[in-house]
């Protein structure tokens, strides 16, 4: 799940969407979300979408990458040639910085997530690390980190996405509807479920309304602090 805000001042506030997906059905799915500075992230989207078009050795194409492992190098390379060229420029690397997630899954391989950084590095998830955020992430990731169940149902998962994303949205302007989710399904090999949700989305105001009330009746059940 991602947002789609983006803002460089309180008055200049737009929508872009920050996750992009590729797919050749039977074969492999791949989706990138991104953070950061928008001009280095549209520059990464628009290299990898050229390069599946025409790949070369030299810049190969992610539709062509044998493992999920080896599509987020490219990705990671492709982050930090765009970063480079902003420093051979002249320009200060620290105002182009971006973050993404590489998520899906190729034939014959496990369903894999990766983080990619602006240096060029990336990591994968874990059972001990299976989750990844990007962005503005403080005021949603307790309700992760609390709730996050590894044997929860795509529904459920779904669930905490929301409520997540619902705290970051009533503590931070630089986030903002509408939210953009996704599902990709084990060995589906193909995009399970895609949806967006704004702010009227009537799952979106049942969820949000419910945790309001839900906490307000757990704050009362606590035991009072004596004086």
């Amino acid at each position: 799940m991602s947002d789609t805000r983006t803002n460089s001042g309180i008055d200049s506030i737009s929508v872009f969407r920050k996750m992009f997906t590729w797919d050749l059905p039977g074969d492999r799915v791949i989706t990138v979300m991104t953070a950061g500075n928008l001009a280095t992230t549209q520059s990464v989207i628009s290299l990898l979408n050229e390069r599946c078009k025409i790949p070369e050795e030299r810049n190969p194409s992610i539709l062509e990458a044998p493992t999920l492992f080896q599509v987020a190098g490219i990705v990671s390379k492709t982050l930090l040639e765009v970063i480079q060229e902003r420093i051979n420029a002249g320009q200060n690397a620290g105002m182009f910085g971006a973050t993404l997630i590489v998520a899906g899954q190729i034939k014959g391989t496990d369903p894999q997530l990766f983080m990619v950084y602006p240096e060029g590095n990336f990591i994968e998830a874990t059972d001990d690390t299976p989750f990844f955020q990007i962005g503005e992430t403080k005021y949603g990731k307790p309700i992760l980190v609390r709730a996050y169940d590894p044997d929860m149902s795509f529904e459920d998962a779904i669930k905490l996405l929301v409520l997540s994303f619902d705290a970051t949205l009533k503590a931070n302007l630089s986030v903002g509807f509408p939210l953009d989710l996704q599902v990709i399904a084990r060995d589906e090999l193909k995009v399970h479920t895609e949806d967006r949700l704004d702010a009227q989305h009537p799952y979106i105001s049942a969820v949000s309304e419910g945790w309001k009330a839900a906490l307000r009746d757990a704050f009362q059940t606590l035991p009072k602090f004596e004086l």
